[in-house]
Order: C-alpha cells, then structure tokens, then sequence
C-alpha cells in the first residue's frame, strides 16, 4: 500500500463532532451498496463520482487541521467507505504515520480480504446495526446483518473497541404505537412491544469490544436529496420518534448495561 493509492471523496467535514471520540475531520467516501430506506445521503449511493484523490493528498488536507482534531483524529465514512478498501487501508496506515487516531464508520458489508484489513488496523470501529432482525433488515437495506455480526464477532476476538450505531425508525426498527396507533400508556407495555430492540441491545451486551451504543432517532433532513435525485422516499408518511419513546428507549439501554458490569 502507498500514499499515491487514489479513492473517490464525496465530501469531508473539517470539525466533526459525532463521528467518534473528540473533535475530528471526517471523510465521506463515495459509493455504497447499501439502499437503506432512512438513508439521509442517498447522494453517496452512486460508485461514480466523487472527487479523486490520492492517500497522500488526503493526508495532506487533514493534516492541516491536526490543532484542532488532536483531541479526536480522523473518521473514514461514506456511503459505504470499505468499498475503496486498498484506499481506506492505505489512509489509515498513512494516518497512524501521522500519530493521528483514525475510525471508520460502516455497515461491514464488506468483511473479508483487504477491507478486513482495514478495518481490524482501525483504532475504532462506528459499526451500523441496521435491524436487529436479519430478514427485516434485508427489507430495508438490500441486505442481511450476517456481515456487520461477523466484523462484531473479529473486532472482539482481537480486543478492538467498536462503537454501534442503531437507527430507531418507527414503524421499521421500533414500535412507537400500540395496536390501537396510539401512544403507549406505559413504559411496561412499550418494552413489551419492542421486545426485538430489547434483545439486540441485551445481545450486544455481551461483546466487550463493545463500549458505546448510540440509540439514533430517525429523522427526515435529507428528504429533499432524493427529490433532488428523482428518488422516491418511501418514509416520506414517517413520523420521527416522540421523546418520551426515545427516553424509554435510552433508559432501557443504561439498565442493560448496567447489568453488564
């Protein structure tokens, strides 16, 4: 792997501030396989595109900013950034040159080989559980979480951290009514209804590589991109989630993992 290894950017953000630990700069990859329903970048779907650049011009862009993410580093995203696998290992191996802390955010589609690579030399892991059920996460993506639970599964047996990321999208991955489609009464009787949620976060309790789950509510900034793009956006009706669903929802992710230990 060399610095002049080129791959395709969609965009970066220079001060990231939820894409991993710290303040960081961010670079979104182009290209992703994926076609999840709540996608709020369905710009990054397309492999073409992008602006081409070399591992070494990467680097030096970032590293202009190295004052201001030296409390962070650097989050490779994308689209689906394991797609440009040789690129993302190449960058990654350039960054750690570079002292800099580097993560890479993914759905771990790509799992094996030199994308495998990639991601096991990355200091953290922002791993996307799209549903905690296969099947249903293949209605909403095009494909199962086999792949993302197997990348879980390598992260752990090398001791590796992994940060998770869930979409709460109601009506899909979270129940937000009652039978009825009204609110729920209590949050005994929403914790029954979202016994699948329950049972994905008590499952990911038992992963140590696992410190952090981010709970994220579904929301709807990046409908105009699909008008944009002549895409339908079939959430259009989708409500985002009440804050009171989403409280139960954290309250429920502390216990669990406060009974890890």
């Amino acid at each position: 792997m060399t610095k002049t290894v080129k791959g395709h950017v969609h965009s970066i953000e220079t001060l990231g501030a939820v894409d991993g630990p710290g303040l960081r700069f961010v670079v979104f990859l182009q290209g992703c396989p994926l076609r999840c329903k709540f996608c709020h970048n369905p710009d990054t779907w397309p492999f073409e595109g992008g602006e081409e650049v070399t591992v070494e011009e990467q680097v030096k862009q970032i590293l202009r900013y190295r004052s201001y993410i030296k409390s962070g580093g650097v989050t490779i995203s994308g689209g689906e950034p394991l797609r440009q696998a040789e690129f993302v290992l190449a960058l990654v191996r350039a960054l750690h040159e570079e002292g800099l802390h580097v993560a890479i955010d993914t759905s771990g589609v790509y799992c094996e080989g030199v994308a495998l690579q990639a991601a096991m030399e990355a200091d953290l892991l922002l791993l996307d559980i799209k549903s905690f059920d296969r099947e249903r996460a293949e209605r909403l993506t095009g494909f199962t979480t086999d792949h993302a639970w197997k990348l879980l599964g390598d992260r752990e047996a090398a001791g590796k951290p992994v940060w998770i990321r869930h979409v709460m999208v109601p009506g899909l991955t979270l129940v937000d009514k009652d039978s009825e489609g009204s609110a729920f009464g209590t949050e005994e009787e929403w914790r029954e209804a979202n016994g699948e949620l329950l049972a994905g976060l008590r499952k990911l309790s038992g992963f140590a590589c696992v410190e952090r789950v981010d709970l994220l509510p579904f929301h709807k900034m990046g409908e105009y991109k699909y008008e944009e793009a002549h895409l339908p956006y079939e959430l259009g009706a989708t409500e985002e989630p009440d804050e009171q669903v989403v409280a139960w929802a954290e309250k429920a992710l502390g216990e669990i993992w406060e009974e890890r230990g």
